[in-house]
């Protein structure tokens, strides 16, 4: 039976031999895009067309390719003899120029059918809502936990391939030329004997990424757009498993982190790539297993098996509600349709219709629901075994990890600040990482107008809850790193948050300033420190450091922000979070941004500069593939487990855990 899948929704493929079959297809030509894990082009010959050299693994049989008599176009897909730099096979559709009119819109809507050879599709997926498209991805056929699958994209693009290749990293100056190559090769193509041979493409015509990639993506988690208020969904920024790779040099150290200096935000570094797919086993997906993601190290695969797993169930979920909100569409307009007429309102003939029209739309989300439970399930399996094999970093506290912690000998290369997760699957968490050192700082919201969970929440217990959050997430990052490598300041005008802030005692570098006199002297030590990193790093120079100055990373937490501040202390609070983070000196902030009303605008880089955080489940993160809002809970640490992590990291020793 064929899966029909709607936009985002993926499906297992039979095994590795498959075939695409494009129908509708008058007027369009087909190819195949071969992608890395950066989501850019897999090598010089990574396009794939008929008339031009077709790369291992992928080929047009006989009379496919351009659909300019209106026939079937088929690609043909080896994924067990792709070159091992592929990760990602996307089929692509485009317009042939002298197509008229050109565009997707006018014409009937492509169907995009896979399968084995000489077998019923396994997975169909009709291309619709084009418009003035000139080209479109239809199909991506992705490696996933050691088995392939099929994802519906329907992705288009108004200014065709040209357009389409430079999502793929290639500049305007190199896409145009590939572009009108691979529409003279498939002219060129003879419809009755296959894809004719053409001349190779230069290998600096297809955009090979570079060896240096661009800057590197921002690393920290979900943005709250704060602004325009606590409501306002942010997009999760932090680092892409796919994002550009680099290539070390023979004797050069691999793996984030690796690198002398300000230990600036780690590159991706890109590990051999895992053995070829194999076929989905007929019982069911194959067995989940911890670490399977490409990375140099266990900790970036596992971090890069996570963002697989957080990628997946964002697009499973908006597969469903796309369904969901199909059926209810067909639903509201076949019953329209049924009771028009006048007379088919009288006696039963109404009702009739109208259960009719609900038993086909109950019938649809039934379908969805399963597909998206099977998904599920799935993901619950792999998470089962990818927790208990996190390191302590990203584990949860209630984890084994923290059973046996000791104080690392290298900092991780991420951290865990909390869950994420979906209202279609409450009980499936995705761990929500940041990478070290983190490149903004954090901001724990303890105001009430945030989520209906705060606005329920007594005032002086939610401030009290959002600064054990703040201390929960301080005693990690400092057990995250080695001993004596991470320290912390902390400012508390009034005293309000002794209590909280009490068993973080040892591991503050003086207690905590009070007072107005205080704040203005923790930050003016932080600001001057701040200043010496900033001029040493800038002039590549560390020698100019006055004697004795630690450059260890620094941890400031500030309670009842703007209490006991005057403008300038605002002022330096504002220039450590715009450029403490690239010397490694990071803030958390307890506040409630109404609090700070006074200040206006003045403050608003401040909040937009923060990743904020709720000390109660909050659904105000948003992901970048299709804009879910994720509920945001945060991590709790019992008293007896702070208090054994605590001692293991002042003294080395393991305190009796109390029960």
């Amino acid at each position: 039976m064929t899966a029909e899948l709607v936009r985002g929704q993926n499906h297992p493929l039979p095994g590795t031999r498959v075939q695409v079959r494009i129908t509708e297809a008058a007027d369009v030509l087909a190819a195949a895009v071969l992608v890395d894990e950066a989501g850019r082009l897999a090598g010089p010959a990574a396009l794939a067309h008929p008339g031009g050299p077709a790369p291992a693994g992928i080929s047009f049989p006989a009379g496919s390719g351009a659909g300019g008599d209106g026939a079937d176009l088929l690609v043909a897909v080896d994924l067990g003899a792709l070159p091992a730099t592929v990760h990602r096979v996307e089929v692509l559709l485009a317009l042939r120029p002298a197509a008229a009119p050109v565009r997707f819109g006018a014409l009937a809507a492509p169907r995009a059918a896979v399968g084995a050879p000489e077998e019923p599709a396994a997975a169909a997926y009709t291309i619709t809502g084009l418009d003035a498209e000139t080209a479109v991805v239809a199909l991506e056929l992705y490696r996933r936990q050691d088995a392939w699958k099929v994802r519906a994209v329907g992705q288009g693009y108004v200014d065709g391939l040209v357009a389409l290749l430079a999502d793929h990293g290639l500049a305007q100056a190199e896409a145009a030329p590939l572009a009108a190559r691979l529409h003279e090769g498939a002219a060129a193509a003879d419809p009755g004997t296959g894809a004719a041979p053409a001349a190779a493409v230069p290998a600096d015509s297809a955009g090979t990424p570079p060896s240096t990639a661009p800057t590197t993506p921002s690393t920290t988690a979900p943005s709250t757009a704060s602004a325009e208020g606590p409501r306002i969904l942010g997009r999760i920024d932090y680092a892409h498993p796919r994002r550009p790779s680099v290539t070390p040099a023979a004797g050069t150290p691999t793996g984030p982190g690796a690198g002398p200096g300000t230990d600036p935000a780690p590159a991706a570094a890109t590990g051999p790539a895992p053995a070829p797919g194999v076929p989905v086993p007929q019982d069911g997906p194959a067995r989940p297993v911890a670490g399977d993601a490409v990375g140099w190290t266990m900790e970036e695969r596992l971090w890069n098996q996570v963002w697989g797993m957080f990628e997946d169930l964002a697009r499973a979920v908006a597969a469903y509600r796309s369904a969901v909100e199909f059926a209810d569409s067909r639903r509201d307009r076949e019953l329209d349709e049924a009771l028009s007429d006048p007379r088919a309102r009288v006696g039963g003939a109404a009702d009739a219709a109208r259960d009719d029209v609900l038993v086909r739309r109950e019938a649809l989300v039934g379908q969805a629901r399963e597909a998206l439970d099977r998904d599920l399930a799935q993901l619950a399996a792999e998470s089962e075994v990818v927790e208990p094999a996190l390191p302590a970093a990203l584990a949860r506290w209630d984890g084994p990890q923290w059973r046996a912690y000791e104080p690392p000998a290298e900092p991780p290369d991420a951290v865990r600040l909390g869950d994420l997760h979906l209202p279609e699957a409450p009980d499936l968490r995705i761990p929500l990482l940041v990478r070290l050192p983190l490149e903004r700082g954090l901001w724990i919201d303890n105001g009430r107008t945030g989520s209906e969970a705060a606005m329920a929440m007594d005032t002086d217990d939610l401030r009290r809850l959002a600064l054990d959050t703040a201390a929960a997430l301080a005693l990690r990052l400092v057990a995250a790193h080695p001993r004596g490598s991470f320290g912390v300041h902390a400012i508390d005008p009034a005293g309000a948050g002794a209590a909280a802030l009490a068993p973080l005692a040892g591991l503050l570098a003086e207690p905590p300033a009070a007072g107005a006199a205080g704040v203005a002297a923790v930050l003016a030590e932080l600001t001057r420190r701040v200043d010496l990193l900033q001029m040493a790093r800038r002039s590549d120079d560390y020698e100019v450091l006055p004697p004795g100055l630690d450059t260890s990373r620094r941890l400031l937490v500030v309670h009842d922000f703007p209490h006991g501040f005057d403008d300038r202390a605002v002022t330096q609070l504002r220039y450590l979070a715009d450029e403490g983070p690239a010397v490694g000196v990071h803030l958390l902030l307890v506040a409630d941004r109404d609090e700070a009303a006074a200040y206006g605008p003045l403050l608003d880089p401040l909040w937009r500069s923060l990743l904020r955080l709720s000390p109660v489940p909050d659904d105000h993160l948003g992901d970048p593939w299709v804009g879910h809002a994720w509920t945001y809970e945060p991590l709790r640490i019992a008293p007896w487990d702070a208090q054994d992590v605590l001692a293991r990291i002042t003294s080395g020793g393991s305190a009796p855990r109390p029960r």
